[in-house]
């Protein structure tokens, strides 16, 4: 990726790009179930277009499902984008999502779910 710290840096894009994608992808799918959409139709159609991405296809249904005991963990996501908050402060980046949905996770973590995935966070919009 570059000299030396690069990947690091490569890493950080990677789970700032993740954590607002999540958060889009949780509030559509909450959006959907309570708009009483057959969900398992609606992610077949959308994933195929613009707002698919992995975390549709692989999170998706398990997101309508409320099941999280799997996957990338919300405590390691924290510890993540407490890095990329950190170095934000260094390097001048705005990150107003990113700490957006920090905060998001906290309250996941509040909850109990700090092993959950990180596509619990459409419990924080399913359960309020």
């Amino acid at each position: 990726m570059g000299e030396s710290g690069s990947g690091q840096l490569t890493k950080m894009v990677n789970q700032i790009c993740i954590a607002g994608l999540v958060q889009g992808l949780s509030e559509g799918v909450n959006f959907g179930v309570k708009a009483g959409l057959d969900m398992s139709k609606v992610l077949d159609v959308i994933s195929k277009g613009a707002a698919g991405s992995w975390q549709m296809e692989n999170r998706g249904s398990t997101m309508v499902e409320n099941k999280f005991d799997f996957g990338f963990a919300v405590d390691w996501m924290r510890k993540d984008l407490g890095i990329c908050l950190e170095e934000s402060k260094s390097n001048g980046a705005r990150l107003p999502v990113t700490a957006l949905v920090d905060q998001f996770y906290a309250q996941v973590q509040d909850r109990g779910g700090n092993r959950w995935d990180t596509s619990s966070l459409i419990d924080l919009l399913a359960r309020g």
